[in-house]
């Protein structure tokens, strides 16, 4: 949880952001660096997505736009798949043979063998990263007052649809760690990951197009660039560094040294073939500079902030895989961000009964993490066996994606009627509590282990005690 630390030393250059504290150092990005970077993007990516609608127009050129959409009936379409495209014209286009080269080309700094090693880590901490993901870099993400604007005018964090978006980027992620093939040039992972990069030129080729049409639709000068270089550093981060230095000690969990620069590996490589700016995650130190400077200068929660935090949450609630009701999912998301964010982001605080439960489930993760992690054995198995386990629940399962995995299509097209709205409590959801019961069950194992170690060491103590002076 975001406490305070009492015995954290502070300086004068100490600064204090939204429950997390650092010393800003001359190594730090600068604000004028960093604004820089709201202005450059992936032009490779874009000029390639503009080659491809020359060489296959989209299905419909006005690109129209229904915010009650149905998903069957999108479904019987047969979306471009741009990665294909893209794979197929290479040897015929000069501009699609650049980018073609680039993600196939592999950095010299990457190691194999360190990024399969970065792949395991993600499931080796399965349970607490997810919840990381979910309530933290995406939902607590949503603070970012710049990058919401932008997704807001997708339409695609209503409701209806925020669930199958945050399981399709959840498909991503899989995709990418599931095997070291899949992230190789021309694995699953890999192609996935060209797809959302041509998404995203879509996204921004679409904005800044309206934008030019009506200038108030989108305020390039204040938000910068669609989907800029920053953007794309600050997810790359969301999901790496973040993760490592926020999510992760929240629940009780502290990577080993060697862990986050495999970690940070994995994500950098991702951020290479994705056109991200890929200098930052370079070093554990430099992720680490960058990931404070973006939650002390970036995260300034606006209505629009509001309006999509409290859509995830309705989006998740009383569903499954996990059952959780709406206290229960604040409650998350209070830990994982600290009051003074879920404040701004117009959170409900539910009462403490869930925070004793979130405490239940901190505990949870720790055991099972620190005891596998101690035998590296059973540790394989379990990495082994949460990518078979997340797989069916995010993609195979009926509660997930049941198996239609998402090409990154571009289906939630901006248009001037576009703007995510507050959506009311939908109908209908069952009411099944799930997870609430296990960290009931691991809150109360916690605390009996508490109780138990207290009284063994004060057994022990008095034993001595009395040695001493007998």
């Amino acid at each position: 949880m975001a406490f305070y630390n009492p015995f954290r030393r502070r300086t004068e250059h100490t600064k204090e952001t939204w429950g997390y504290s650092f010393d800003m150092t001359p190594e730090h990005p600068t604000p004028e660096e960093m604004h820089h970077l709201k202005f450059t993007y992936d032009v490779l990516g874009e000029s390639c997505y503009h080659r491809l609608n020359d060489i296959s127009p989209p299905p419909d050129k006005t690109l129209p736009r229904n915010n009650s959409l149905d998903v069957k009936e999108e479904e019987k379409k047969a979306p471009r798949d741009l990665y294909f495209l893209l794979r197929d014209n290479a040897d015929k286009d000069e501009t699609l043979a650049k980018l073609w080269k680039q993600v196939n080309t592999v950095p010299e700094w990457v190691d194999w063998e360190q990024i399969e090693r970065g792949q395991d880590v993600f499931y080796r901490y399965g349970g607490a990263n997810l919840t990381g993901l979910a309530y933290q870099s995406l939902l607590g993400g949503m603070g970012a007052a710049r990058v919401v604007e932008t997704l807001a005018r997708t339409g695609g964090f209503s409701t209806k649809v925020a669930r199958r978006r945050l399981y399709e980027t959840t498909q991503h992620i899989l995709q990418c760690t599931r095997s070291l093939e899949s992230i190789k040039p021309g694995g699953d992972g890999w192609a996935s990951t060209i797809r959302v990069r041509l998404l995203h030129s879509a996204v921004r080729n679409r904005i800044l197009k309206l934008a030019k049409e009506r200038p108030l639709y989108y305020n390039v000068e204040e938000y910068g660039i669609p989907i800029n270089d920053l953007d794309s550093m600050a997810t790359i981060g969301t999901f790496s560094a973040t993760l490592i230095w926020l999510a992760l000690p929240r629940q009780g969990i502290f990577l080993r040294k060697q862990e986050i620069i495999d970690y940070l590996a994995l994500w950098r490589y991702i951020g290479h073939v994705i056109g991200s700016p890929t200098d930052p995650f370079a070093t554990p130190s430099s992720a680490q500079k960058w990931m404070e400077v973006l939650l002390y200068y970036e995260i300034k929660p606006s209505p629009t902030s509001k309006i999509l935090a409290n859509n995830i949450i309705k989006s998740l609630e009383g569903r499954p895989p996990i059952w959780a009701s709406p206290d229960m999912l604040i409650a998350s998301a209070r830990w994982l961000n600290g009051n003074d964010l879920c404040d701004e982001l117009g959170l409900a605080r539910p009462g403490y009964y869930y925070w004793f439960l979130m405490a239940g489930q901190c505990f949870f993760f720790v055991v099972m993490a620190y005891s596998y992690r101690l035998f590296p054995e059973a540790d394989k198995k379990k990495v082994e066996f949460l990518k078979r386990a997340f797989w069916t629940m995010i993609v195979e399962s009926k509660s997930g994606l049941e198996g239609n995995m998402s090409g990154f299509e571009f289906k939630h097209v901006p248009q001037f009627s576009t703007l995510t709205e507050m959506d009311e409590n939908e109908e209908g959801k069952e009411k099944v509590v799930g997870i609430e019961s296990r960290n009931f069950r691991w809150l109360i194992f916690g605390v009996s282990g508490v109780v138990l170690g207290v009284y063994c060491s004060s057994k022990i103590a008095g034993a001595i005690w009395g040695r001493v002076w007998s």
